[in-house]
């Protein structure tokens, strides 16, 4: 262990593995002083590029600022890592500490005018495509931030800045803690009839490290639907499962997070305003690869008409099929009830064949090995942020190392909800790094020596995440703004969602969907079963997105200085008006625990989901049209899109996989939208 309350373990970077962080060798006394020693070292070295007295070149300025801050890069991928996933009392504290303090440096980086000038003075001429972007990004930048703003704004930009940053931490920790307090705690095991007998040990395993003696405890995750509901046959105890998912963040004791969210949305209409945008929906779209809020809202508007359209017939068929009206809390039971006898598909039945090593290792794992050459050794020898964690090495197939992946994959209360992609070290051949990524997940954790069988959303999840942990690790860039997924927020899931297409292909579901007890493969048909219905319940699930969608873009196109008293009222009309206000239907995220756009940096960006998935069902269709599942495709596509980040323009770059642009038939197609 270093010296405590010393910076020393961010000073220069880690001698292990791909710069991999020396974990044990950092406690959270490191982290404050890092903190105070990058922004130091960043504000030093930004001094030194504005009194330069020679002229502005894009070595002294560009590539200067572009090396600044190592220290503050190095303690930050670490420490917010840390936070969301193994985020202690001691973690949490020091994150609300951090927060206006970050925010304050990143606004005088990025309001210093001398700084901007000198960006401004760089000559263009000569530069390489890579380096030309480098420069007007920087530009885009300081623009963005504010540095044109008069004093006055200027320094009520800062006041809103270092709010907003606070604000958000408190939101991210107040709605972990309203999803450990809403867990339904059951001591009757007969209520949770339908539930497996792996099940219930892992919900009575929760509820004794929650600290209950007895009975049983079902955990949340961070959406509205709950994977119980599909199984368990006691309405009552579905009703109570759903009532406390959709009421986290709104009860008396956590009410603040509703509170907080209304406070965010008026602070950041404000802080549009300001910087002359007429709201924050406005602004935040500006960077993205979307021309406009209403080229957003022209794309949502049929499609969330025809998906209603389609929840209601939905709704109906699984009313006859019940004998009574839908509520929210039967729909998944229902809706799997229809799933098995009309598909001959039951979900919950073959999670036996989906044991989380073998989706790993022979499905996810295998399907980057076939497609892109890679190969994944685990390094026990290597030490992760948590005794959870297991890093592997990747390597091509020429034996050169990729980087490192870190898997994180089960809940803890000391993890946020929900599941993503994080990176430690980011690539970049100006620094000579290579990537090290983390995936983190939250699958209930199984008692000791059992087996972790997943839910089918659960293998989704497991392929999804993979396809960022594959957009960093096969980021080849020079600079390290580019790196990886530092992509515009709206085409970043692209290409996670392309890496979903894997999941039900023939040979590598045969490869990894093997009964974890027999080794036994699936039932013959199960993967064409499974396909025949996926179209079913298409209604539900792009209705409940399309409701968390337009959620997030009412509480951002409020105008400056229109603040909400009511959250839950503005949140019931927003729906309403929006023509997604189904009962039997709630959003996916309600403004309660909806993180992304509170406290994840999706800010009026959660249409980018479906946005993406334009991109993803055209190169789904693209790889079906040429050749499917080959190592030749692989190929092509890390090529022209997976390696070049921000490098070059997103669409660009899929017009260079693609040979095209986007066709949205595929789309429609898939979400049964024709």
């Amino acid at each position: 262990m270093t010296e405590e309350n010393s910076p020393k373990p961010f000073l220069q970077a880690s001698t292990l593995e791909c710069q991999l962080p020396d974990f044990a060798a950092i406690d959270v006394s490191h982290y404050l002083p890092a903190f105070q020693a990058g922004f130091a070292q960043q504000l030093a070295e930004i001094a030194s590029i504005t009194a330069d007295r020679a002229a502005a070149t894009f070595e002294n300025t560009v590539l200067a600022m572009e090396r600044s801050g190592a220290i503050l890069t190095r303690v930050q991928n670490v420490f917010f890592n840390i936070a969301s996933s193994h985020g202690t009392a001691d973690v949490q504290a020091l994150e609300a500490t951090l927060a206006p303090l970050l925010a304050e440096h990143e606004d005088t980086v990025l309001l210093n005018a001398p700084l901007y000038e000198r960006m401004l003075a760089v000559p263009s001429e000569g530069l390489d495509a890579e380096s030309l972007r480098l420069l007007d990004e920087y530009r885009k930048s300081f623009t963005r931030a504010g540095v044109a703003l008069d004093a006055a704004s200027q320094d009520r930009l800062r006041e809103l800045n270092g709010q907003l940053s606070s604000l958000s931490t408190e939101f991210s920790q107040n709605v972990m803690q309203a999803g450990n307090d809403a867990a339904v705690h059951v001591l009757d095991v007969a209520e949770l009839h339908g539930l497996s007998d792996d099940d219930l040990a892992t919900a009575a395993a929760a509820a004794r490290a929650a600290g209950h003696l007895d009975g049983y405890l079902l955990t949340l995750i961070l959406p509205t639907a709950q994977p119980a509901l599909e199984v368990l046959t006691n309405r009552e105890t579905r009703r109570k499962l759903h009532l406390a998912s959709v009421s986290r963040g709104s009860g008396s004791g956590d009410s603040n997070v509703l509170d907080l969210a209304a406070v965010m949305a008026s602070l950041r209409a404000e802080k549009a305003a300001l910087l002359g945008f007429a709201s924050e929906a406005e602004r935040s779209l500006e960077p993205q690869t979307a021309p406009s809020l209403a080229a957003v809202h022209a794309m949502l508007s049929p499609i969330t008409a025809a998906a209603v359209r389609n929840a209601r017939d939905e709704e109906a068929k699984l009313a006859a099929v019940a004998g009574h009206p839908i509520e929210a809390w039967d729909w998944a039971f229902y809706s799997e009830q229809v799933r098995r006898d009309e598909y001959g598909v039951d979900l919950a039945a073959l999670r036996p064949w989906f044991e989380l090593d073998s989706v790993l290792e022979n499905g996810v794992f295998y399907a980057a090995t076939q497609l892109y050459g890679v190969s994944f050794t685990l390094r026990s020898d290597l030490l992760g942020y948590h005794p959870e964690v297991r890093i592997w090495e990747v390597k091509n197939a020429d034996g050169s190392t990729v980087g490192l992946f870190l898997g994180d994959f089960y809940t803890r209360d000391t993890k946020r909800g929900g599941a993503w992609m994080n990176s430690f070290v980011e690539q970049s051949f100006l620094d000579g790094t290579q990537a090290v990524v983390v995936n983190n997940l939250n699958i209930p954790k199984p008692p000791a020596g059992e087996s972790t069988l997943l839910t089918f959303d659960e293998v989704v999840t497991c392929f999804h995440e993979f396809g960022h942990a594959l957009h960093g690790l096969f980021s080849a860039v020079r600079y390290p703004r580019f790196s990886g997924t530092n992509v515009p927020r709206d085409f970043v899931e692209y290409p996670s969602q392309v890496n979903e297409m894997w999941i039900l292909w023939p040979e590598v579901l045969a490869n990894y969907a093997k009964h974890y007890r027999t080794g036994e493969p699936l039932p013959e048909g199960t993967a064409e079963r499974l396909q025949a219905a996926a179209l079913w319940g298409q209604g539900f699930a792009t209705t409940e997105y399309l409701g968390a969608t337009l959620l997030d873009l009412a509480w951002h196109e409020l105008a400056p200085g229109a603040p909400v008293d009511d959250p839950l009222a503005f949140e019931a009309a927003a729906l309403a008006a929006a023509g997604v206000n189904l009962p039997a239907v709630p959003p996916r995220y309600r403004t309660g625990y909806f993180n992304h756009i509170f406290a994840g940096g999706y800010a009026a960006g959660y249409y980018s989901y479906i946005w993406s998935e334009v991109l993803d069902a055209d190169t789904v269709a693209w790889f079906k049209a040429n050749g499917g599942f080959t190592r030749s495709n692989g190929e092509h596509f890390r090529t022209t899109l997976l390696r070049r980040g921000f490098a070059v323009d997103p669409l660009q770059a899929f017009r260079d996989f693609a040979g095209r642009d986007a066709d949205t038939a595929p789309l429609l197609a898939r979400r049964g939208l024709i």
